[in-house]
């Protein structure tokens, strides 16, 4: 199995990315968690991967930390989750808030992600409780950093991370109100995710 991927990024449209290794281009789902810390196109990038082998095809999810992977692959372990949602899980919420939510057993910070309902959420809670802990060194502390400014149509970017993340249209646009013009891709999906949470 491909359990890491190390390259050169050519392109970003969230959650896809596409690194080039040696000549092969491979197509890489990411959370938003991930998204947020990649290079520039053109710079090298360095993944934990999980490779999903279904009927219709093959796919690579990527991931900036062992941590974040170990999460995914603990989310795939839960009934009814499949990898987009998963994927969608880690985008939502930081794998520390996932945890915290988990110990604490908070359903409300969880039905807020799209796709996630209240059965969902308590399911994920239940299944959750005694293995995340385990599967986790400690996190305490933890930060990654912002990545750099991005281009002109970073609002298209913006809109369509949050579109491929599950909210509609009217929500997406409504959370991009309150940005600055000169928002880069990363801060932009940052803030409108925040604004969302709120709503």
């Amino acid at each position: 199995m491909i359990g890491r991927i190390t390259g050169t990024l050519l392109e970003k449209n969230p959650p896809q990315i596409l690194v080039d290794v040696h000549g092969v281009g491979y197509e890489i789902d990411v959370p938003m968690s991930t998204f947020y810390n990649l290079p520039a196109t053109g710079g090298a990038v360095s993944l934990h991967t999980h490779h999903v082998v279904r009927e219709d095809g093959h796919f690579l999810f990527g991931f900036a930390t062992d941590e974040e992977r170990a999460t995914f692959r603990q989310l795939l372990k839960v009934s009814g989750i499949g990898a987009r949602m998963a994927l969608a899980v880690l985008s939502g919420l930081s794998v520390n808030d996932l945890a915290q939510a988990v110990a604490l057993q908070e359903a409300g910070r969880l039905v807020k992600i799209p796709g996630i309902g209240k059965k969902t959420a308590e399911r994920l809670l239940l299944e959750l409780r005694d293995k995340l802990g385990k599967a986790l060194p400690s996190m305490a502390g933890v930060r990654l950093a912002a990545a750099p400014g991005a281009a002109p149509d970073a609002k298209s970017d913006i809109l369509n991370a949050l579109l491929a993340l599950g909210y509609n249209e009217r929500e997406a646009l409504s959370a991009m109100k309150g940005l600055a013009e000169d928002v880069g891709v990363s801060d932009g999906i940052r803030q409108a995710l925040k604004a969302l949470s709120k709503g």
